[in-house]
């Protein structure tokens, strides 16, 4: 595992930032804890990112926190992986073929 940011699914609405990173730093230095909110309702979504400051520290946290309970639920845990952010949406640009051509 290279990275030291991972994905944390299957929140509970009640964890937030703070309870997320009480829960992972024992592993290590964490940097950052977020839980990811709605824009409009301020409501958790249901995951988080756990940022480390050592990827050892983030790879022991994926092998003991991945299918533990956080709050009465069932978490996933693994590296995150960033999404390629495209500009403005809609596919690409190469028409809808289905990428048959």
């Amino acid at each position: 595992m290279a990275g030291n940011k991972l994905f944390v699914g299957g929140l509970s609405w009640n964890t937030d930032d703070n309870g997320l990173k009480d829960a992972f730093e024992r592993f290590g230095e964490v940097v950052e804890a977020k839980v990811i909110t709605d824009r409009d309702t301020g409501r958790s979504r249901g995951f988080g990112f756990v940022t480390f400051a050592e990827g050892e520290s983030a790879s022991k946290a994926v092998e003991e926190m991945d299918g533990t309970d956080l709050d009465g639920r069932t978490i996933r845990v693994n590296e995150a992986h960033d999404k390629p952010r495209g500009g403005g949406g809609g596919g690409g640009g190469r028409g809808g073929g289905g990428g048959r051509w």
